[in-house]
């Protein structure tokens, strides 16, 4: 579980910040995290959970999170620019992410792996998959979307708390906004532990905190368009995972995730919003098994 960093990743040659978790024997599965999203904020007792269903799970910083490489010197992320068509200032997109992610796999000598993806993550897993399907062997999408702009939109109500706000630069001001986001935004129908989510957040501000970096990743979900023609091209195991109760990722953006790939399971949670709440593990932990065993029977299938 020691925190890693490979060097000179992919084609824009990153700097990605990782770790493994389980027998490197086991079938891998990539997580790939969301929005301002560490790979601290994959839940530890979620990583025991599919540790425990025989996976080699590895999780890593994106682009611009945590401790892999930043992009301080991008110009200022404009949002309603980008929206109007004006892509100046969208540093990278989506495919550069999943670029990243294949070169991560290629550092670690692994031929094709099982991926799941979170809110922006599970746009940076579909991207892979469409673009590399040789290195994807199943995918699961989680409280994600298609990048059509008329499904998956965030509830008026949430705008304001989570977006709307100026930066914060302390680590208690950090610790104190991540509660007050997950307390709009979490799951009405699990617990939520705030110290838990407070510690978190303190953990992700000592590995890094660069207020800026949310807009240049937002922006370049943006300047990445509709996924939904390449999405019904996919030919492999799929798991689309949605809370019926998240109010930052409407779930019409999973129902369209699922309805667009071919064969796609979909899974809508009842009282679960945009966050990976301790109530919802095991049941993950096994959907998400079965999606990978299935890829991997279509892998011993093909050889």
């Amino acid at each position: 579980m020691t925190e890693q960093m490979a060097h000179n990743v992919g084609p824009s040659r990153v700097d990605i910040a990782y770790q493994r978790h389980g027998d490197p024997r086991h079938p891998t599965l990539l997580l790939v995290m969301g929005l301002a999203g560490q790979m601290v904020h994959w839940p530890l007792g979620l990583i025991d959970a599919l540790v425990g269903r025989n996976l080699h799970v590895v999780r890593f910083d994106n682009r611009d999170a945590g401790r892999s490489t930043h992009f301080r010197a991008a110009p200022p992320a404009d949002l309603p620019a980008v929206r109007a068509g004006d892509l100046s200032t969208a540093s990278y997109r989506l495919s550069d992410f999943a670029a990243d992610s294949v070169g991560l796999l290629d550092v670690l000598d692994i031929r094709a792996a099982h991926l799941m993806g979170a809110s922006l993550g599970g746009a940076i897993a579909q991207t892979m998959a469409i673009e590399h399907p040789a290195r994807v062997l199943s995918l699961t999408s989680i409280m994600s979307s298609t990048g059509d702009a008329r499904v998956g939109q965030a509830h008026a109500e949430v705008m304001a708390p989570v977006f709307g706000v100026p930066p914060v630069h302390t680590r208690e001001e950090v610790m104190a906004r991540a509660v007050r986001v997950s307390n709009v935004i979490g799951s009405p129908g699990f617990p939520t532990d705030a110290d838990d989510v407070a510690a978190r957040a303190g953990l992700a501000f000592d590995r890094a905190h660069d207020p800026s970096a949310m807009g240049r990743q937002l922006v370049a979900a943006a300047a990445s368009g509709d996924r939904t023609p390449q999405l019904r091209k996919l030919d492999l195991p799929a798991l689309v995972v949605h809370g019926l109760a998240d109010k930052l990722c409407d779930p019409s953006g999973g129902r369209a995730t699922a309805e667009a790939i071919p064969g796609a399971e979909l899974t809508l949670i009842e009282g679960m919003g945009h966050d990976l709440p301790r109530g919802v593990w095991e049941q993950l932990a096994e959907r998400v098994a079965a999606t990978v065993e299935r890829g991997e029977a279509r892998r011993r299938a093909s050889r």
